[in-house]
């Protein structure tokens, strides 16, 4: 069986930037070991499989190692084959996850999508010993999401700065740990690390965005706000708060297109 493979380079307007992820396009749902070792031979953060549905299409991200709930680079490289390469005949592709419910993804001008996914559920915790001591510096609020903790700090330089302890960062109950700043020519910068998924730090994730978006709209009093996340790579990122969901647009450039044998 012989299936066509994308890689799409995500939060950016130039190869080698952002995050890249694979996106396999399905004419039916594979067995989901079958998808899982695709993923793990891709070896990139996430491999996002397409499954089209009547008018919407049905949606799952992978990494090499599990399948995640939600993932915001791999949906918004998965919009970019869609509308390029697969004929998608309007400005709208209306998405479903199994785990995540409906999404949609909206084409504008010069390049920009946008996202539309729901809002993180949030909680205000006390500082955890076990994450400060990984992270090495402890936050000034420390905030629980549904899958992640959010750390947040003073400046765009410490953000910059943090060298987390991996070896610990692996030891934690959740998928990964958000670090969050406002940003010195963004309304906030940010990085992610998740080492439980086999990704130290990874380049851009729009999902962590649910949960930045609704904080630091709050903190700034505004709705829309610019966002940059600070990995080697680097990402940038348009947010909007409103409310039950959140948007968060990006560019995304074509690094290859090929053929996979299974």
């Amino acid at each position: 069986m012989k299936l066509n493979l994308y890689q799409i380079d995500a939060f950016t307007d130039t190869v080698f930037g952002g995050n890249p992820a694979a996106v396999c396009i399905l004419d039916e749902w594979l067995d989901s070991r079958l998808m899982q070792k695709i993923a793990q031979e891709n070896n990139l953060a996430e491999t996002a499989f397409i499954v089209q549905k009547n008018s919407t299409y049905e949606l799952r991200w992978f990494t090499p190692e599990t399948e995640v709930d939600l993932c915001g680079h791999a949906t918004l490289a998965a919009a970019y084959v869609l509308f390029n390469y697969h004929g998608h005949p309007d400005n709208t592709i209306q998405f479903y996850s199994p785990r995540s419910g409906k999404l949609q993804v909206e084409k504008g001008f010069k390049g920009l999508m946008t996202l539309d996914f729901p809002t993180d559920e949030t909680v205000s915790l006390r500082g955890i010993t076990e994450i400060n001591e990984a992270i090495g510096l402890t936050p000034l609020k420390t905030i629980k999401g549904k899958t992640d903790y959010l750390l947040i700090y003073n400046s765009q330089q410490e953000i910059e700065a943090i060298a987390p302890n991996f070896h610990l960062l692996d030891k934690l109950a959740c998928r990964g740990v958000i670090i969050s700043a406002p940003g010195d020519k963004v309304d906030f910068v940010s990085r992610f690390f998740a080492p439980r998924c086999v990704i130290p730090e990874d380049p851009v994730t729009g999902s962590a965005h649910t949960t930045l978006t609704p904080y630091w709209s709050k903190t700034l009093g505004k709705t829309k706000m610019t966002a940059k996340q600070l990995s080697k790579r680097g990402g940038d990122l348009i947010c909007e708060y409103l409310g039950e969901r959140v948007k968060i647009s990006g560019k995304a450039v074509p690094y290859l297109i090929g053929e996979i044998e299974i």
